[in-house]
């Protein structure tokens, strides 16, 4: 099901005071430290960072994968803090897309189902309709009956995008999105990223060690040790 877009005045995501906490064999492991963000809507901003600096952490608790064990996440004004695991994925569902370094496609699903199936179990009366438009968008229309084995990696990311994109989400979130491609199919990639982001007011939320391609995003928030080092506009393009 698609949900409208909220007034441009309501952020895309806030983060509060967010901290994690996570149990080791060593004792306890500070991974976020009282991060704060406000994330308009329809904003592009990547998240950058050593090794280790929470980047993908800091994803998951945006993206309602990790509850913090500190602070708020609201997303389009909704405070999804305290849900419990169903309650989060209910949320998400036509909200929030995602994508990660890689591709998880069902192996036994052609492109096609891949994209299709979860909007059909969402309840989107026109999944397969909606499925074939999205495999378009990405450039994969003629590809739509082959499983994920007889694509290349370039066509699984697509796929992948097409998969979190379809319901038409709110928030795309990426994660190292181009990690497992060559030059060529990443800079692909980057490209239908960014030009759904302008044609669909979709926010994007990337996380990336690649300067060059959180350059093209209109704000950069590095991480150093669980903390918002940096919080920039200067990389917009």
């Amino acid at each position: 099901m698609n949900h409208p877009l909220p007034a441009s005045n309501l952020p895309a995501l806030q983060l509060k005071d967010v901290s994690l906490t996570l149990k080791s064999a060593a004792g306890p492991v500070s991974i976020l430290r009282s991060i704060s963000l406000d994330v308009p809507m329809g904003q592009s901003i990547a998240l950058t960072g050593p090794s280790g600096s929470g980047k993908s952490s800091l994803l998951m608790v945006a993206a309602g994968l990790e509850r913090p064990s500190a602070g708020r996440v609201h997303v389009t004004g909704t405070d999804i803090t305290e849900m419990g695991e169903d309650a989060a994925a209910r949320f998400r569902r036509g909200r929030i897309g995602i994508v990660f370094q890689s591709f998880h496609l069902i192996p036994t699903m052609t492109a096609l189902e891949n994209v299709a199936v979860p909007l059909e179990l969402s309840g989107q009366a026109d999944a397969w309709a909606a499925a074939g438009r999205e495999l378009q968008s990405v450039g994969l229309a003629e590809r739509a009956g082959h499983y994920p084995a007889q694509l290349s990696g370039g066509e699984q990311q697509r796929v992948a995008l097409a998969r979190a994109l379809a319901p038409r989400p709110q928030i795309l979130f990426a994660d190292e999105p181009t990690g497992n491609l060559d030059s060529i199919n990443g800079a692909a990639i980057s490209d239908l990223m960014f030009r759904l982001n302008e044609e669909r007011g979709t926010t994007l939320f990337l996380v990336t060690h690649e300067e060059s391609l959180a350059a093209r995003c209109r704000r950069i928030v590095r991480l150093d040790n669980g903390r918002v080092a940096q919080d920039s506009a200067q990389g917009a393009a």
